[in-house]
């Protein structure tokens, strides 16, 4: 099986690699990203196992003469490239307009014009807005913010490929933890990096608002198998667990005892989003090991230098 993944060279698409790579179903994983964040570090350090497998194209996906040509020699797609942001952000609507709506749309009917058999799109929990319910897949998508509505846009596209191919559309939680390729915007991530390095943190508004997460092994360890198993066309959801943000506080300041706190806006209630940990998903692949997230972010604190 030749996987090519836009985005390759991210955050989350650095993971995935490992985690297919030793996969004796994959021949070929053809890593393409425009390297536009920066993201050189998937590059160095450690070699990858079975290297000879990676195959790396710098390019974007807006070109889809290259993205053609390299689909005539894959055969599934997994479609991580986009502008990613925290989940309310709500900046640059052209910016995330040209590259997860209409980026997305040119990655479709590049496969649509292919012979690939199955199309995987990492969309956004964003897509529901925000509730003061528990939203699952029957939930009704409201998309409150410019990123939220370009990722619903990219997934129209999806599922209208779903009429020709195995397209699968794949609304991930705020994703956290370790990777090579490290996000610090996502919240769990700069939180962890200002305790280490400053002892003190930021919150933004009453710390009371819930958001759903996932951590980055956990969402790549559920792509592989969505990449390598039968998994039918639709949309599913995939999150670890729900928290309030003093909840992940809580956990740093036995990490970090003698962490400082700071609240901005302290008398907002800001806008909350929280996703049944339940999904369909998990009927069709086996299920990741939920762990403590202090487990977790223990881990974590030894990824850093120093």
């Amino acid at each position: 099986m030749k996987v090519l993944i836009t985005g390759g060279a991210g955050y989350i698409g650095t993971k995935l690699v490992k985690h297919l790579i030793t996969s004796p179903e994959i021949e070929r994983i053809i890593v393409y990203d425009n390297l536009s964040k920066g993201h050189h570090n998937f590059f160095l350090g450690e070699e990858f196992e079975h290297k000879a497998k990676i195959q790396s194209v710098r390019g974007d996906i807006l070109d889809t003469r290259q993205l053609k040509k390299l689909m005539k020699d894959a055969d599934v797609v997994v479609h991580l490239a986009a502008i990613v942001t925290t989940p309310f952000a709500n900046t640059d609507p052209h910016y995330y307009e040209q590259v997860n709506h209409w980026g997305t749309a040119e990655v479709v009917y590049c496969a649509e014009e292919s012979d690939i058999s199955k199309f995987i799109y990492l969309s956004s929990t964003s897509v529901y807005g925000a509730s003061d319910h528990m939203s699952d897949e029957n939930t009704t998508p409201a998309p409150s913010t410019f990123y939220g509505i370009s990722k619903l846009r990219g997934e129209e596209h999806v599922n209208r490929l779903a009429e020709k191919k195995n397209a699968i559309n794949i609304r991930g939680g705020n994703v956290y933890g370790y990777s090579k390729s490290m996000r610090f915007d996502a919240v769990i991530n700069r939180f962890m990096f200002d305790a280490n390095f400053t002892g003190r943190i930021q919150i933004n508004g009453n710390g009371k608002q819930s958001r759903a997460f996932i951590h980055v092994d956990s969402l790549c360890h559920a792509l592989a198998q969505v990449i390598t198993k039968e998994v039918t066309s639709g949309i599913y959801n995939l999150v670890d667990k729900n928290l309030q943000i003093l909840d992940i506080v809580d956990v740093l300041k036995e990490i970090y005892p003698s962490l400082e706190f700071l609240f901005t806006n302290q008398h907002m209630n800001l806008r909350e989003l929280k996703i049944s940990p339940e999904s369909k998903l998990f009927e069709l692949i086996e299920r990741f090991e939920t762990r403590e997230l202090k487990t977790e972010l223990e881990e974590f604190k030894t990824r850093f230098a120093f």
